[in-house]
């Protein structure tokens, strides 16, 4: 599936298959894509938590306006991210870079978000929106349906996954195989109302 027919076909999806498992080679594949999702300065600060245990699917569920998909799919990724990715050893994220790029590059990341908590969020908010768009049409790819969930209690499921104090919930994202069709788009904007030409025109 090239990546426009994945774009065009990608829907949230609410009913899925319950009965279905992905297998860890599956999931495994939809994780390398997910890792090569783009981060400033290469900081790589998502963190995936992946929910595939029924029980623990089944909590999320409850602390999720009780929706379907969370105990339905057959895998619930948590998109977080590490909010001070930028102090740990930041040079390995530039490892396999030559050693001028590298020596340039490392001290701008720690300067650039050391003592910036807004920046720090923003940026995990940037990358798990980044990494949450590959998984669902790398999944689509795959042959899976996937829906991005943000309708759940964060701090409830941050206690679920003992998620660490300085990390960050961005969403959920559902992903297993649907047992019905979405319904029709709701209709997209068009072009002339949402793409502007180099600068908005003046009020």
């Amino acid at each position: 599936m090239d990546v426009f027919t994945a774009v065009s076909e990608r829907r949230s999806i609410k009913k899925f298959d319950p009965a279905h498992r992905m297998t860890e080679d599956e999931i495994r594949r939809l994780m390398e894509a997910a890792v090569l999702s783009p981060t400033s300065f290469n900081l790589q600060n998502w963190r995936f938590v992946l929910v595939a245990d029924q029980e623990r699917k089944e909590r999320l569920r409850a602390i999720g306006w009780r929706q379907a998909q969370f105990a339905e799919a057959s895998l619930v990724i948590l998109v977080c991210g590490d909010l001070k990715a930028h102090a740990r050893d930041p040079g390995r994220y530039w490892r396999h870079a030559p050693e001028a790029a590298r020596a340039a590059i490392v001290p701008l990341i720690v300067g650039t978000y050391e003592g910036r908590e807004d920046l720090q969020h923003d940026e995990v908010l940037r990358s798990g929106g980044m990494a949450a768009q590959t998984i669902m049409l790398a999944a689509k790819a795959m042959g899976y349906d996937t829906c991005p969930m943000v309708g759940f209690d964060f701090a409830g499921a941050a206690a679920l996954v003992n998620l660490p104090p300085d990390h960050e919930i961005v969403m959920a994202v559902a992903v297993g195989k649907r047992r019905e069709h979405p319904q029709p788009r709701g209709g997209q904007l068009p072009l002339d109302e949402v793409v502007i030409r180099e600068r908005f025109p003046e009020a």
